[in-house]
C-alpha cells in the first residue's frame, strides 16, 4: 500500500472493515480487534491514526515495539493464533502501521480471557447468545443448521402422506414396502436422529413447522409507495407451512401484487408478469434454501411501487461475494436441505440460479449487508 492509497483510505473514516488506533499500549487491546475481524469478514487496523482520522504518525523507534505488540497479540492473545500481515507506510506526519487481518477459517476465535467478539459497524461487540456461537461454528463448516435437531419434535410432526408421496417420487418405491421402519428411514435420509426431526426434516415434511420453528416464516407486505415507513399498505401476510407451501404462497403473493402485461396475448389473457416468473422463482427459492437458519428471523418480501426487496437472514456463506454469485459460484450453507430442494421446488442447486435470473432480467441488485447481517435482493419493477 503506497502513501496515496493509504491517505485515501484514511479520508473515508472508520467503517466495518477499517479501524484506527493512535497507538497500542497493550497486546490484549489489539487482540480484541483481531478476534472481531477474524470472526467476521476480516479487515485492517491502522496504527498511528486517531479515531477521527487525524494522522499522528509513529516514530521509527516506536514502530519496533509496536510490531512486538502486534506479534504477541496475534500469537499469545488470540486463540487459535492468527497470522496478520503488517506493512509500514511513511506519511508526512510519520509512519503508519497497516495491520491486515484475514477472515478466519477456525471460528470462533477468542481473546486470552475466552471472550468472543464480532464486528458491529465500525465497532465490535461481545458474542453472548447461543445462536451467534452456532453461526460462527457454522461458518467454519463444523456444524450445519439444517441437520440440527429440533427440540421436542418427533414422528408425530411428520406429514406422512406428503412424505410417502415424496418418497415414491424420489425412489420409485412405497414407504410401506420397505423392510425397515419409518424412524430408521428418516434417520438414514439424514432427516432425524434419536427420534427427533432436524430442521430439514421438519421444514420439508412437517405438518405445522411453524409450531416448533416459529421464526422461519415469510413476512410479506405490499406498499403503495416507495418507503417501508408508509403507514398504509396494500396487502400483508405471514406465510407459514412446509417449505413447498411457503414457496407457492410467496409466489402467489408477489404475482398478485405486481402488474401483468398483455404483450401479444389475447384480450382475455391474464397477461405476463412484469418480472418474468422464472426470475422470481429463482430468487425466492434461493432465499428459502440458503438463508441462515441459526438466525431466528423471518425472510421478508417487500413490494414497493418501483421495486421488490427480498431479505434473507445471514450474509453470503463461506467467503462468497456478490461478484462470485453473479459468475455462478455457490457454496451451500444448508447442504442437506439443498440436496432435497430440487425435488420440492424449482431449484437446480448448480450455482446457476442467479446467472439465469440476471440473464432473463438484468435489473437486479444485491446487497450483502454486514451491519444488518442479511442478504438483500432488489428487483427493479418496470415503470408504467
Amino acid at each position: 500500500m503506497d502513501a496515496i492509497e493509504l491517505s485515501r483510505l484514511i479520508s473515508k473514516g472508520e467503517d466495518f472493515f477499517h479501524q484506527f488506533k493512535e497507538t497500542i499500549n497493550r497486546p490484549d487491546t489489539l487482540a480484541k480487534e483481531m478476534v472481531a475481524y477474524s470472526n467476521s469478514q476480516g479487515g485492517i487496523v491502522l496504527i498511528g491514526v486517531t479515531d477521527n482520522g487525524k494522522v499522528k504518525g509513529l516514530a521509527a523507534d516506536d514502530v519496533q515495539d509496536l510490531i512486538k505488540h502486534i506479534s504477541s497479540a496475534a500469537s499469545d492473545h488470540v486463540n487459535p493464533p492468527i497470522t496478520p500481515i503488517t506493512e509500514n507506510v511513511i506519511l508526512p506526519d510519520g509512519i503508519v502501521i497497516v495491520v491486515k487481518i484475514d477472515e478466519g477459517n477456525r471460528k470462533p476465535y477468542r481473546d486470552k480471557n475466552g471472550h468472543v467478539y464480532v464486528k458491529n459497524g465500525a465497532d465490535k461487540r461481545k458474542v453472548t447468545t447461543r445462536d451467534e456461537f452456532l453461526r460462527l461454528y457454522q461458518e467454519s463448516d463444523m456444524i450445519h443448521a439444517d441437520t440440527s435437531k429440533v427440540n421436542s419434535s418427533s414422528l408425530v410432526d411428520i406429514d406422512r402422506e406428503y412424505f410417502a408421496t415424496f418418497f415414491k417420487k424420489l425412489f420409485g418405491e412405497k414407504v410401506e414396502d420397505q423392510l425397515i421402519p419409518l424412524p430408521k428411514i428418516l434417520e438414514n435420509m439424514n432427516l432425524s436422529k434419536d427420534g427427533e426431526l432436524n430442521y430439514t426434516g421438519l421444514l420439508l415434511f412437517g405438518l405445522r413447522p411453524e409450531y416448533k420453528l416459529p421464526a422461519f416464516i415469510v413476512k410479506a407486505v405490499s406498499f403503495p409507495g416507495l418507503n417501508i415507513e408508509d403507514v398504509n399498505y396494500i396487502d400483508s401476510k405471514d406465510i407459514k407451512g412446509k417449505l413447498s407451501d411457503i414457496f407457492q404462497q410467496v409466489m402467489s403473493f408477489i404475482l398478485s401484487n405486481i402488474r401483468h402485461i398483455q404483450n401479444d396475448q389475447g384480450f382475455n389473457s391474464v397477461g405476463e408478469p412484469e418480472i418474468p416468473r422464472l426470475v422470481l422463482e429463482e430468487i425466492v427459492a434461493n432465499a428459502l434454501i440458503h438463508r441462515n437458519y441459526f438466525i431466528s428471523a423471518p425472510v421478508k418480501v417487500l413490494i414497493f411501487s418501483d421495486r421488490i426487496e427480498i431479505n434473507s437472514p445471514g450474509l453470503l456463506p463461506n467467503n462468497l461475494t456478490i461478484e462470485n454469485i453473479k459468475m455462478g459460484n455457490s457454496n451451500f450453507r444448508n447442504p442437506t436441505l439443498a440436496s432435497f430442494a430440487s425435488h420440492v421446488l424449482p431449484y437446480r442447486g448448480l450455482g446457476t440460479g442467479i446467472k439465469r435470473a440476471l440473464k432473463n432480467y438484468p435489473d437486479i441488485k444485491f446487497d450483502n449487508n454486514y451491519n444488518l447481517n442479511s442478504f438483500m435482493v432488489e428487483i427493479k419493477r418496470k415503470s408504467v
